[in-house]
């Protein structure tokens, strides 16, 4: 109870886990990656091998500098929000309209045209904020003067301005969006199925795209027990052993 009572006092503070199952997906491009490897080490050698992934050490292999930035420094990376630690400044912004733009202005030529753009020119040109490390002694204050600019603009407005100055940003999306979106549907990547039932499902796209190759929608998903019947024939089940074992419930 006293973790709960810490976290409920500071909820600022509370780590914020991934609300898509992430783990999963990387251990299985992970895996798909040891595949890779091991055919080309069998097409060499003649010989397999076993391939082990687990999904924390998936998700570790990802976390970029996180474990050497505590070995060289002691430093334990906490909740950040949509920033990124140690680089300064690159946030989520929220503007006028109740969207957000995500802006990279960290580098330093980009963080001069950022400020000026925004008319902060006293901070284009205070020595401190000339490279990395001052900004991020700084970051509060720069992310403070940053948001009180975007929440005087619809997100597009602001993403055209920053464009004008060579300021890399970005619309941070919804499903709403994505869905909407002319480019995702040039790229094939909002695919339009027919279910079973005459209605219609949005899904993504295939990735990758391949040239000679292209991966495309074979069927839909079955229903519970659809394929039950063809499964038991293949592994050597008669019709009348199928039947007994629907009959008793055992199988769909």
């Amino acid at each position: 109870m006293g973790g709960l009572r810490h976290l409920t006092a500071e909820p600022g503070r509370v780590p914020v886990r991934v609300g898509v199952s992430i783990g999963d997906t990387l251990a299985a491009l992970h895996g798909v990656i040891g595949i890779l490897l091991a055919l080309q080490h069998r097409h060499a050698s003649g010989r397999g091998q076993i391939i082990d992934v687990a999904l924390y050490e998936a998700v570790f292999n990802c976390m970029e500098s996180l474990l050497p930035e505590y070995s060289a420094f002691g430093a334990v990376r906490g909740a950040a929000g949509s920033a990124l630690p140690g680089i300064a400044p690159s946030n989520a912004y929220r503007c006028q309209d109740g969207a957000y733009a995500l802006i990279a202005g960290n580098g330093d030529s980009i963080f001069r045209r950022l400020m000026i753009l925004i008319g902060r020119e006293d901070l284009a040109n205070d020595p401190s904020l000339a490279d990395n490390a001052g900004r991020v002694a700084r970051v509060a204050e720069i992310d403070e003067v940053i948001s009180a600019w975007t929440a005087q603009r619809s997100v597009n407005d602001a993403l055209a301005a920053l464009d004008s100055v060579s300021v890399p940003a970005g619309r941070i999306y919804s499903v709403a969006d994505i869905a909407s979106d002319p480019h995702y549907r040039a790229r094939e990547m909002l695919r339009d199925v027919q279910l079973d039932d005459g209605s219609s499902l949005t899904l993504p796209g295939i990735v990758p795209k391949l040239s000679a190759t292209p991966g495309s929608h074979r069927r839909n998903a079955p229903t519970l027990g659809q394929d039950t019947g063809e499964v038991l024939r293949e592994i050597g089940l008669t019709e009348a052993q199928i039947a007994a074992l629907r009959e008793r419930g055992i199988v769909n």
